[in-house]
């Protein structure tokens, strides 16, 4: 692909490891999503008192901001799945190139 230079180190990035990166940046994303989703899980669970730790029982107002925080942040998380699964769906159509990326033949 190109060189890229950060510093006073040039990178030299080809297609097979920009792609691997893309993955691995992906897979990472659903990963942190993943800790959003349990740690709203466990504010329900420890709201409904299903959780040690709870001294004293939740207020029905409270339980529905609950409710709605955890709405929002579902709405949130499925809006960056979409992006996700759409970043993916690109990464597996894009071509596989093989062989030189460069002109080839005598040079004048």
């Amino acid at each position: 692909m190109t060189l890229t230079v950060l510093g006073e180190h040039p990178i030299s990035l080809t297609r097979e490891n920009a792609i691997i990166l893309l993955l691995a940046s992906i897979a990472l994303e659903e990963l942190g999503l993943s800790h959003i989703v349990n740690a709203k899980a466990e504010k329900i669970q420890y709201a409904l008192g299903t959780m040690p730790g709870l001294t004293q029982p939740v207020s029905l107002s409270n339980l529905f901001l609950l409710n709605t925080s955890v709405q929002n942040m579902l709405q949130t998380v499925i809006q960056r799945e979409i992006l996700l699964c759409d970043t993916l769906t690109v990464i597996q159509d894009s071509e596989v190139s093989t062989g030189p990326t460069t002109l080839t033949g005598p040079h004048m």
